[in-house]
């Protein structure tokens, strides 16, 4: 029956029995094919006693020749959009448009609050997301198409909002790099989010933009444990790395911020001051943090991370993260739901901000420029002069 109005949620370890079977898989997030909301069946594993779901469990992950641990292979989806810009209504984010040159993300963080985008697809949240990757090839073209139009007014732009636009599939598409060519013909501003040192193959487009205030790159900061990095996203870059990223976009001259997030109570919580030293370090100006968002299946597939990866810390984790949402797993009103709100949520803003001050971190988001841009050449037609 449904929980009382104001009771807490079910805790890590509510979860159903047959998702404590699959077993942790090297290189990604979570192994679990997490059905979504919009599915239309449920299934649910039964044990008849002879041992079959653990057998069924381990057959899931191990390669069919040689018996080793292997697990699903990822496979990149090419697909031609009609339209490549996104808008945003949101109070809660400081831009306008989005560029999401891919749908998914290999980098798996079990985390991500993008995860239950894979739904609309009708594709798991889970597994999925981190293995059917969808790459939306003529995005370049679309967004030529959509700067052009007759009226289109310059707005704040980010790349990167729901997945991450330097994941491993750009390395061969270079999806992005295209769009990147676009806005820097129409020299049309933009903000870029990644956790990826791929960015540095793209710092010779980057590099003249910045010169003319028309680009900031924020990388995602999550740990300085290694550790912890692996397992909770698995297939980014490295911190070590990371903070290698920054220091040499700095260096070329390219403004970045680090952005320290998502903050979860006892797992990373703890080094939020020593992370924003050492990215003020390799170089970084500006900084923002959010807490952990749980939203739709998201909840679950970190429960279940939690209990095989963290089980002595997660019911502290979960009862902290409720502590911050009003007793939920998660709370998705504007203005609450990148801080939480209550005790906890107030002393790690007050944490975050008096490091920021100490750091001389700016707490504005990165000036750009909108009044350069000029509509880029529509395709087929070549410049007069």
């Amino acid at each position: 029956m449904p929980a009382k109005p104001g009771a807490p949620e079910p805790g890590a370890t509510d979860l159903p029995p047959a998702t404590r079977m699959l077993a942790p898989l090297k290189g990604r997030g979570t192994v679990w094919a997490i059905e979504h909301r919009y599915s239309s069946t449920r299934r649910n594993a039964f044990d008849d006693g002879w041992g079959t779901l653990e057998q069924a469990a381990a057959e899931d992950t191990r390669d069919a020749e040689s018996g080793a641990a292997a697990g699903p292979r990822t496979e990149v989806i090419e697909q031609q959009v009609r339209s490549i810009l996104a808008g945003n209504d949101s109070p809660d984010i400081g831009f306008d448009l989005s560029v999401n040159p891919y749908r998914g993300c290999e980098h798996g963080c079990v985390y991500c609050y993008a995860r239950p985008t894979h739904s609309l697809l009708n594709l798991s949240p889970g597994i999925d997301f981190e293995t059917r990757i969808v790459a939306k090839v003529n995005a370049a073209e679309r967004l030529r198409e959509a700067l052009c139009a007759r009226g289109y007014m310059p707005m704040m732009l980010n790349i990167g909002s729901v997945t991450d636009a330097y994941q491993p599939a750009e390395r061969r598409l270079g999806i992005t790099r295209g769009v990147i060519e676009v806005l820097a013909e129409a020299r049309h501003p933009f903000s870029i989010f990644t956790k990826s040192s791929l960015i540095e193959r793209d710092i010779d487009l980057l590099a003249p933009l910045a010169a003319r205030n028309l680009v900031a790159v924020y990388v995602s900061l999550t740990t300085l444990d290694g550790a912890l990095a692996r397992t909770m996203e698995p297939r980014a870059a490295a911190p070590a790395r990371r903070l290698r990223t920054i220091q040499t976009l700095s260096a070329a001259g390219i403004p970045v911020g680090v952005s320290v997030s998502p903050v979860i109570p006892f797992l990373n919580e703890p080094e939020l001051e020593h992370l924003l030293e050492a990215a003020r370090e390799a170089g970084a100006v500006h900084a923002f943090s959010i807490v952990l968002r749980l939203p739709w299946e998201v909840a679950p597939l970190f429960k279940h991370w939690l209990e095989q990866q963290q089980p002595d810390k997660a019911e502290r984790v979960m009862a902290r993260i409720r502590d911050m949402r009003g007793g939920k797993d998660y709370e998705a009103r504007f203005g609450e739901r990148f801080t939480g709100r209550g005790v906890w949520a107030d002393l790690l803003r007050q944490r975050f901000d008096k490091a920021c001050s100490r750091l001389g971190f700016g707490r504005d988001r990165i000036p750009l420029d909108l009044t350069q841009f000029r509509p880029p050449v529509a395709a087929g037609q070549g410049e007069l002069f």
